[in-house]
Order: C-alpha cells, then sequence, then structure tokens
C-alpha cells in the first residue's frame, strides 16, 4: 500500500519509517526543507533509539520525504501527525493540524479514487468530527464518508521506545464511526504487525478514539503522581518505597508499571495531554479533580529533591551537579523535563551549576546558556559538594571514582539508580 504521513516530528518520522518497514511505500510531507533533505539522504532528523538505521535503509527509496502535498493524491491512505501544542490556559492548539487538513484536502480535490484521511495527533473528542472534517470537505469539496474516509487512530509511542512501541504495540485502535472501507484500508496497512504479533484492534467511534488517548495517559499520569505520594509518605517513615511498590505491583489489578516513583514525569505528552483533558473538561462545566492534582503532586516533586539536598548542602556558592537534562533516557527532548525546575531552584538558592546528559545538553544550552555543561560525568562531579540525579541514563548508575572525586560527596538520587556505597551521603524521593 501507498502511505503517506503529514509531519515529520517524533512520532511521524517513526511511523513513517516503521510503515516502509512492514513493506508499505511511504510518502512524507513535511514544510522544513532541511528534514526532508535529511530524511531523503537517510538520516533520521530527530533522535529515538532504532530510527537511524531504518531511515538509513528505507529513507530516499521506500520513505521518501517531499514539502510538496500534491505527492498525496498518488497515496491511499494519509496519517495526519502534526504537532498540537498548548494554550496558555492548557488547552491544545489545532491550528497546525486545520492547516494540514486543508493541505489535503486540497491535494485530494481531483483525485477520483476513494482516499482515506488517518488523525494520528491527539486532538480533543470531537475535534476530527467537528474541525477537521469540514475543512477536509471544505478543501476538496468532496463529501467525508462517500467520497473519501476519515478515521481516528491514536499513537500510543514514548519517547525512547517509540520504534519498538509501534513495531510491537499493547493493542491497535480504529476509530471510523463503522465506514466499512475506512476499516478495511486501516486493516491492511497494519496486517503485518496483527499478524506477527496477533494485536488486538480495537474498533470503535471516532470521539471515543480521540478520548482513548487521553484516557491512557490521564490514567498513567496518574499512577506516577500516586506512587510518588506514597513513595513521599515513606520518605518521611523510613520506609523503602520501592519495595513497597514492588509488592503492590504483583497485584494484576495494580501492574508493576509506572510504579517508579521519583521525581515525575515530563516530557510533551503526559503535560500537554493532561492540561488538554483538564481544561476540556471544565469548558464541559466538569471540574476533574483527580487529574488535577496528580499535576499538583508532580509539580511540587522537583522541589522535594532540592529540599532533600538542602538539608545537607547549603548551595549557595557551591558547584552543584545536574546529572541528566532530557526528560526520559534514550532521548534529548527536554519538553517539561524535570530537570528545568530542578535547575531554576538551583539559581534560586545560588548555586554554581554544572550539568550534563549524554544527549541532550545542548538542548538545554538553548535553554540556559548561563551555565556550565560538562562533555562527562566524571567532569560534572569533579570538585563538586552535591549532585543530583534527574534523568535514570544507564551510565550513572555504576559512577564509582566520579563521585569519589566530589568534594563533599553528596549525591541526591530521583530516579532510584545510583547504588548507594559507604563513604558517600545519600539521600532519595524513596528511600
Amino acid at each position: 500500500m501507498h502511505v503517506s504521513v503529514v509531519g515529520s516530528g517524533y512520532v511521524g518520522t517513526t511511523i513513517a519509517a516503521c510503515f516502509a518497514d512492514l513493506g508499505h511505500e511511504v510518502t512524507s510531507v513535511d514544510i522544513d526543507e532541511t528534514v526532508v533533505d535529511a530524511i531523503n539522504d537517510g538520516e533520521a532528523p530527530i533522535h529515538e533509539p532504532g530510527l537511524d538505521p531504518l531511515v538509513s535503509v528505507y529513507g530516499g527509496d521506500q520513505l521518501r520525504a517531499t514539502t510538496d502535498y500534491d505527492a498525496i493524491a498518488d497515496t491511499d491512505v494519509t496519517f495526519l501527525a502534526l504537532p498540537t501544542p498548548k494554550h496558555d490556559d492548557g488547552s491544545i492548539d489545532t491550528s497546525i493540524m486545520e492547516a494540514g487538513a486543508e493541505s489535503v484536502g486540497e491535494a485530494i480535490a481531483d483525485k477520483d479514487d476513494y482516499h482515506l484521511v488517518v488523525v494520528k495527533s491527539t486532538v480533543v473528542p470531537g475535534t476530527t468530527e467537528d474541525t477537521l472534517t469540514p475543512i477536509l470537505e471544505s478543501a476538496s469539496g468532496k463529501t467525508a464518508g462517500e467520497d473519501f474516509g476519515v478515521a481516528v487512530n491514536p499513537e500510543f509511542l514514548r519517547e525512547g521506545t517509540a520504534v519498538d512501541d509501534f513495531m510491537e504495540p499493547d493493542k491497535i485502535v480504529v476509530g471510523t464511526d463503522g465506514d466499512g472501507r475506512a476499516l478495511d484500508r486501516l486493516a491492511e496497512v497494519y496486517e503485518p504487525l496483527v499478524l506477527q504479533w496477533d494485536v488486538p484492534v480495537f474498533e470503535t467511534g471516532r470521539r471515543e478514539a480521540e478520548m482513548i488517548k487521553y484516557a491512557n495517559n490521564a490514567f498513567l499520569a496518574s499512577k506516577v503522581s500516586l506512587i510518588n505520594d506514597i513513595g513521599n509518605i515513606c520518605k518521611e517513615y523510613g520506609v523503602d518505597a520501592y519495595e513497597v511498590a514492588e509488592a503492590i505491583g504483583l497485584d494484576d489489578r495494580i501492574g508493576e508499571r509506572f510504579l517508579r516513583s521519583g521525581v515525575g514525569w515530563g516530557g510533551s505528552c503526559f503535560p500537554k495531554d493532561t492540561a488538554a483533558i483538564i481544561q476540556h473538561a471544565r469548558d464541559a462545566g466538569y471540574e476533574p479533580r483527580m487529574l488535577e492534582a496528580a499535576v499538583e503532586v508532580n509539580d511540587r516533586q522537583p522541589e522535594r529533591l532540592l529540599d532533600l539536598l538542602d538539608d545537607h548542602v547549603d548551595a549557595d556558592g557551591e558547584r552543584i551537579a545536574v546529572l541528566g537534562l532530557a526528560f526520559k533516557p534514550g532521548t534529548d527532548d527536554i519538553r517539561n523535563s524535570r530537570a528545568i525546575p530542578v535547575i531554576e531552584g538551583l539559581r534560586e538558592r545560588g548555586a554554581e551549576i554544572i550539568a550534563y546528559d549524554p544527549v541532550a545538553a545542548s538542548e538545554m544550552a538553548g535553554r540556559f546558556p548561563g551555565i556550565e555543561y560538562a562533555e562527562s560525568a566524571a567532569a560534572a562531579l569533579d570538585g563538586a559538594s552535591g549532585a543530583v540525579v534527574v534523568t535514570d541514563w544507564d551510565e550513572f548508575g555504576t559512577l564509582d571514582e566520579e563521585f569519589d572525586a566530589m568534594a563533599d560527596p553528596v549525591v541526591v538520587d530521583g530516579r532510584r539508580i545510583v547504588e548507594r556505597r559507604e563513604g558517600i551521603t545519600y539521600e532519595g524521593l524513596t528511600w
């Protein structure tokens, strides 16, 4: 099948490369010529484990990128994978999606065959039906459900494991409102995955599919905040929260995943999606207290980490190492990274900050150009009076001599990755 993907960010580039690996011919459409050139040269425009080899193999061949929306007319199905940033009040900004839908509509205006448009981006319930479909109809001069189809197929990709998440999914959600042609076309797109992994395909309405993505992320975000709240209580009583989490995770009603308490969640999805569904609920007249509490707990975790550092080090004028700047290991994405409030808190305390991350230092330097960035964990720790671990990169779990080089070895571990050793003062949000 010939698939087109509009947008070449984390989601768009990943699904385009993975579709090519499934055997489809893929056209990637993006307005950024630099991104287009990179893909056609076999280079991934983003840092994502497992993506480079796929783009290297298929880029410029089975996966072709272009800035020309007209190329969509030669494809069978188009996935809209465009950004949906948030407004100041937390609601989503669909302007980029609307512009993309208009361009897609114009591209299929003269096409005689049935074409399927699939919303892959995260949008609040009703967006596809009330906003995007009318734009597609107006721009194309065609009627949805008759001349072309519109479906919702939310993504459940985690940065750092996006390729694996796509290739071995827990589920595939398809929202079509019963459009048989749309269901058949998406079944053909995903057939290689379904046959290989026996993946459950959940067929539902478009609004339900939109809501499933928000409910999924809201539940996981709340689970993290709940275990962080429990971890905070454990800390007050000297209880090992990780042992508590391990035990309750054995209950199949709870499960072990997302029970690693620490400095909190960040990234683009959880913060944006929880803010959007909270605001969407408020717009409907409902106050979502549980989700508000989940956000409140998450927002205070970085300050708890700094409070633990305060117990051992007066940061004013002292060299403090910040280990980890990306919001999670395996990515260079710093959006809503917990390192941001940690760095801000250290600056307020007058600390001399030295930061290190194996891939995200240059990204953070754009936000905090006035602090020092080390080229290794050893350089960051050398002579430091204290260190905080914000991202659980594997290399931070094996720092022996590096900690010994600190002026006064105090480590506050926000991710429970550092092995406690004699002679070093340790604190942790969950210990």
